[in-house]
């Protein structure tokens, strides 16, 4: 696929906290917090496996047919990791991977699920909005646990949500994506506003906790 090949990635690529913070703090403001995406015929789960201290990472790339969340393309990569696990700073050590990824798939993606956070971030810059501005696509942030903020009750049925708040500022939405289960962490990436963005990770969740983006990118990057 095409990436956007705008001067979001200065040479070289950070690999050191300093560089990378300096760098999420000047991109920050580009990312689009309103709707600005087609026709979603294609969405995507991406995810990364590896161990905290591994030297090699394995970012897989899953697309599947919307609404139908049918499998129709894939791709993992197997590369080394330049940069050192730093809660905050995963898009780092796991964009390169999933940028090749993303490069060997025929079927370009309308919006992408990360499996992590977007705006739910301390610098609010997570992995989806890096990648969402490195690509030019739509991206959602959603996270299995909450890397910061606050929030009230969360009813306990499937579909239910509340705003998840850093001080007065809206970060994200604490979604029970089904009954009686633990909540997932969602957040805008880029493209999409918060509304849209819990929209599409519930129609993309079918019984189970993740969205099935999710669960098919997590299988592909846990393979041996």
């Amino acid at each position: 696929m095409q990436r956007n090949t705008a001067s979001n990635q200065p040479p070289p690529w950070p690999t050191d906290v300093p560089s990378a913070r300096a760098l999420q703090e000047s991109l920050r403001d580009q990312v689009i917090r309103e709707d600005a995406l087609g026709p979603v015929r294609f969405v995507a789960g991406v995810d990364v496996g590896a161990a905290k201290q591994a030297t090699t990472i394995r970012a897989a790339v899953a697309v599947l047919s919307f609404p139908a969340l049918e499998l129709c393309d894939q791709q993992t990569i197997v590369c080394p990791s330049a940069f050192p696990y730093v809660p905050g700073y995963l898009s780092f050590r796991e964009l390169p991977a999933i940028l090749q990824a993303l490069d060997g798939l025929t079927t370009v993606p309308d919006l992408i699920l990360c499996d992590g956070q977007g705006l739910a971030h301390p610098r609010r810059f997570g992995l989806a909005c890096h990648l969402g501005l490195l690509t030019g696509l739509a991206t959602i942030g959603v996270a299995k646990s909450r890397l910061l903020g606050e929030h009230d009750a969360l009813p306990p049925e499937k579909g239910a949500w509340v705003p998840l708040l850093d001080q007065d500022e809206i970060i994200g939405a604490v979604v029970r994506s089904r009954t009686n289960v633990s909540p997932l962490y969602v957040s805008i990436g880029h493209r999409v506003s918060l509304a849209t963005a819990v929209d599409y990770v519930l129609r993309c969740t079918t019984r189970y906790r993740l969205p099935e983006t999710t669960r098919w990118a997590h299988r592909l990057a846990s393979q041996p």
